[in-house]
């Protein structure tokens, strides 16, 4: 049994040599990216049956995206195939001190835009353990909104725990849309993942992370609240209880996908039977690990994870 579904847009993303501008580029480097995909990679990687679906052209780029996500251990039968529509992409150009990393996304009429529930075959979100989708998925389309609010009521219907980030995204909506559009989904969600900044800018959230955290669940009745502080680490709250984390040092080669990292690496040890300490620290040794590697995905193995948890020690439970 797929222990782990996640459903979501995921892109190809292009990519110039480092130093090259877009511009000027005459050449790109081709890898698969996207949130929810990410997050299956990791927990395929360390140990899970886990499938990804979604909508693809029937084309070349589409069966790329495919091709890298199977090669990776991840299911993708749940793939709908389109004829009408095109795959999305992005561009990323790496920055170094003082230029800045830029990212032009090409994703207008995207083949995922337009899936509608009745083309997906539910009983995969029913049988499986986790159901993880992120906030840029209603972000894409009207379509893909009232989609992700089916799959995610139906998961919890079936007793499939469900696990959404809010992961917002500004060149996708505005922050009043994107609260309204989450606060849609809450009541169907039983562990919520949260950048302490996007609480703040899109919930309206206020004071550090555990008021935070015990808000959210207090006003939502979330099982588990997850808030992440960038360099500060992370914080989450269950049954009360506060578990806290530092952030393992890494030399960071490529941060785009750092985020789905540690929610592949939580995950994965909850499947695991981990608590939510063990969760924590995986989660954020699985996200230092990524940052050493090119391209979105953690190409990572539970040995990789295991070492670096082992050299870092423990997190803070009180």
């Amino acid at each position: 049994m797929t222990t782990l579904v996640t459903f979501g847009e995921t892109m190809l993303r292009l990519s110039p040599p480092r130093g090259e501008r877009l511009e000027t580029a005459r050449e790109f480097e081709v890898q698969a990216g996207g949130a929810e995909s990410n997050v299956a990679v990791a927990a395929a990687r360390l140990g899970h049956d886990a499938a990804w679906f979604s909508k693809l052209p029937d084309s070349p780029l589409g069966r790329r995206v495919v091709g890298e996500l199977r090669s990776h251990g991840v299911d993708t039968d749940g793939v709908v195939w389109d004829d009408d529509h095109r795959q999305g992409l992005y561009y990323l150009e790496h920055g170094v001190s003082p230029r800045p990393t830029n990212v032009v996304y090409d994703r207008a009429d995207a083949a995922v835009t337009t899936l509608e529930t009745d083309e997906l075959g539910l009983d995969a979100v029913r049988e499986a353990d986790s159901c993880y989708t992120s906030g840029i998925t209603p972000a894409l389309s009207e379509t893909l909104r009232n989609t992700t609010a089916d799959v995610l009521a139906a998961a919890q219907e079936a007793g499939t725990t469900t696990a959404f980030d809010l992961n917002y995204r500004s060149k996708l909506w505005e922050p009043e849309a994107a609260a309204d559009a989450y606060r849609d989904l809450f009541d169907s969600i039983d562990v919520l993942f949260a950048a302490q900044r996007d609480a703040e800018a899109v919930l309206g959230r206020e004071g550090d992370a555990e008021t935070i955290a015990r808000g959210l669940a207090a006003d939502f009745d979330f099982e588990t609240v997850v808030v992440t502080r960038g360099a500060e680490g992370s914080l989450a709250l269950t049954d009360g209880e506060v578990y806290e984390q530092g952030v393992y040092e890494a030399e960071t080669h490529d941060a785009i996908g750092t985020g789905d990292a540690f929610v592949g690496g939580f995950l994965a040890k909850r499947l695991d039977g981990g608590d939510v300490a063990e969760s924590l620290q995986w989660a954020a040794a699985t996200a230092s690990f990524k940052r050493t590697i090119e391209g979105d995905v953690a190409v990572v193995t539970p040995d990789d994870v295991e070492r670096v948890v082992a050299a870092e020690g423990d997190g803070i439970s009180r």
